[in-house]
């Protein structure tokens, strides 16, 4: 549908989080809407939240219950569900800021060569907003690569995506270290353009609850995933053209024995 924003939101095990990340999708000054809550085999009460939500926006809210299979797997449940001219990815514990649909658009709109768009993201720990943007979402970059091969350069809020772009980077990777990065990595080989929103549009909320992301630290599992993530976005950043002998590409390979390093440590 022509305009409509599709904002899709993972979630396990984290009700009232939920139920604020959805309020500031809500709270967006653009319309038209839509938002698809994946239920990740939530074991507490987040079931019945998501019914409740459906329950009073059903003209806006969609609801899919899954086995747990990880928030890429989720995300792309969700996708596949949405139908909207713009794609926006949620985490259940982050916010949106109000304009963040209207500015991004606008700038999408102005810009018919960027298929992404991006801007400054806040972090906050406990409530207290950070005085730096998160990443490099202060940074003004028009493609992904080289960048990308030191750090992701935002958050999974950050961006907002057109359909075509998300149909062209094809589906999540099935990960739960590093899925974002590799996700990103796979619109960087297409050479996809970005524009940059210059100003703050969302926040990432670090909190006391476990974040998967720490989980390669203790699991061999997760370690797994996140060095099998290192080698595709080596092989995503050759596609896209990096030399390996670029700056970027060396502090990368010193990632890289990092992460071996680490592997080695774990068997």
């Amino acid at each position: 549908m022509v305009g409509l924003v599709s904002t899709v939101i993972p979630v396990f095990n984290r009700p009232a989080m939920l139920v604020e990340a959805v309020d500031s999708v809500m709270a967006q000054s653009w319309r038209p809407i839509e938002i698809v809550l994946v239920n990740d085999g939530s074991t507490d009460e987040t079931a019945s939240i998501i019914d409740t939500l459906r329950a009073t926006c059903p003209e806006e809210v969609k609801v899919i219950h899954k086995a747990n299979g990880g928030p890429a797997m989720a995300r792309q449940a969700g996708l596949e569900m949405s139908t909207g001219e713009f794609v926006q990815f949620l985490d259940s514990d982050d916010l949106l800021l109000p304009d963040k649909f209207a500015l991004q658009i606008a700038g999408l709109r102005d810009d018919k060569d960027a298929g992404i768009s991006y801007g400054k993201t806040y972090v906050s720990e406990h409530g207290v907003r950070a005085e730096h943007p998160a990443q490099r979402t202060g940074e003004r970059h028009r493609t992904l690569f080289p960048a990308l091969l030191q750090e992701p350069l935002w958050p999974t809020l950050t961006p907002l995506y057109r359909r075509s772009i998300v149909d062209a980077i094809g589906p999540w990777p099935d990960k739960r270290q590093l899925e974002d990065w590799e996700y990103d990595a796979q619109a960087g080989a297409l050479g996809v353009k970005l524009h940059y929103c210059d100003a703050y549009i969302a926040e990432t909320r670090n909190h006391e609850d476990a974040r998967l992301c720490h989980l390669w630290k203790t699991d061999r599992a997760a370690m797994r995933d996140r060095i099998l993530a290192y080698t595709s976005v080596h092989a995503h950043a050759l596609r896209a053209g990096v030399e390996r002998r670029s700056d970027e590409m060396q502090q990368f390979a010193r990632s890289l024995l990092w992460m071996a390093r680490l592997a080695g440590q774990n068997g």
